[in-house]
């Protein structure tokens, strides 16, 4: 199973407008989603080489990156990677 992280900020104007759309997707699909602030967890943002948000990476089992968006995506389109690497 996959692993979706999704990296942002709370002073973030894109992240605010882009969570509601990850939260649905989620809720749609059934899909579990991490949500990390990348200013109060550096480390996982370091990581995962995190230096913009929003970012979304998805992750294997063991924790390796196997794809990553950096800003905002429409709902279609996020449906779309999700269902293609999940």
């Amino acid at each position: 199973m996959k692993k979706v992280l999704y990296f942002s900020t709370t002073w973030c104007g894109p992240c605010k407008a882009f969570k509601p759309v990850v939260q649905q997707v989620a809720q749609e699909t059934g899909i579990q989603v991490n949500y990390i602030d990348a200013e109060t967890d550096p480390t996982l943002a370091k990581m995962y080489s995190v230096t913009s948000v929003p970012t979304i990476v998805i992750a294997d089992q063991m924790g390796s990156a196997l794809y990553r968006h950096t800003g905002p995506m429409p709902k279609g389109q996020l449906l779309q990677l999700l269902n293609t690497i999940g």
